[in-house]
């Protein structure tokens, strides 16, 4: 999901709308298992588990592998792949989540402001965060998100723009005054080394950016942390730029591991958005 990028009259740059992309899925192979099931009697014919003809996404089987462990049911009574749903559906129902656990994705998220993401880096339990650090990061790369609300109104979006013309203009200013500073000799930065005098400069100057401020990150989350990061965050109950990412998370998601996410159900909102929501939003 790509994010275009616009430009001021003063080439400040800044998009509309987020960007996503799916950088890493579960890589599963059980054949490893072979020797775990091959330690009990072959009459139990533990070792068919692995030939299971129908093959499930990567996520769906490490998640069933995991779950039919716990009961240890890789027997000929045992759910087949090809019964799958009715599995995940059962693990859903009775609220046995940490099964999900297992599977983790990784998303970069861009087009994307620092509100959002002080909002997103609440949730905790499962979940790794990377974001760009303005403390780290030269102006250079400065780039600002615009509200749907200023998209649609003429007024609105020329406010924004000067804004963020006028905030970038100021955070070059201040780096700029902060570097010649220390050139002329007075520590006012101490210092020492050209990375720390930088890092120094851009801490100050990182407080004159608004929260409208781009803050691209890498999130990587388990199954169950993103059912409920979505219950969360694409409810018709969440701020609408977040609600926006979420959704279409959800919508990655459920692509390519439908069975995991086929409990959520998308709602068409009156204001031409979209939420989702579950039965099921404690799994």
């Amino acid at each position: 999901m790509d994010s275009k990028v616009y430009f001021t009259k003063e080439k400040t740059a800044y998009l509309k709308s987020p960007g996503l992309a799916l950088i890493s899925r579960p890589d599963v192979d059980i054949s490893g298992i072979a020797n775990f099931l091959q330690g009990f009697p072959k009459d139990y014919e533990f070792i068919k588990y692995i030939k299971d003809p129908v093959k499930l996404p990567p996520a769906e089987k490490l998640t069933k592998v995991a779950g039919q462990t716990c009961y240890m049911s890789f027997g000929p009574k045992r759910t087949w792949n090809k019964e799958a749903q009715k599995y995940f559906d059962n693990i859903i129902f009775s609220g046995h989540g940490s099964v999900m656990e297992h599977a983790n994705f990784s998303f970069l998220i861009w087009g994307v402001s620092r509100s959002l993401t002080h909002e997103l880096v609440r949730h905790r339990a499962g979940c790794a965060y990377s974001q760009v650090s303005q403390r780290y990061v030269s102006g250079r790369v400065l780039r600002f998100v615009e509200r749907k609300e200023y998209q649609g109104d003429k007024h609105l979006h020329e406010l924004f723009e000067e804004r963020i013309d006028r905030a970038h203009r100021e955070y070059s200013e201040m780096a700029d005054y902060l570097y010649a500073k220390q050139e002329k000799g007075y520590k006012i930065l101490l210092g020492e080394q050209k990375t720390d005098l930088r890092k120094k400069v851009q801490q100050v100057s990182r407080s004159l950016l608004p929260n409208e401020t781009e803050a691209p990150i890498v999130v990587t989350a388990n199954v169950r942390a993103w059912r409920h990061m979505i219950n969360m965050r694409a409810s018709d109950h969440a701020e609408v730029e977040i609600r926006n990412v979420f959704f279409n998370i959800y919508k990655i998601l459920k692509d390519v591991s439908p069975m995991l996410f086929k409990d959520f159900k998308v709602v068409h909102l009156p204001d031409g958005t979209y939420c989702v929501k579950t039965t099921y939003p404690k799994v």
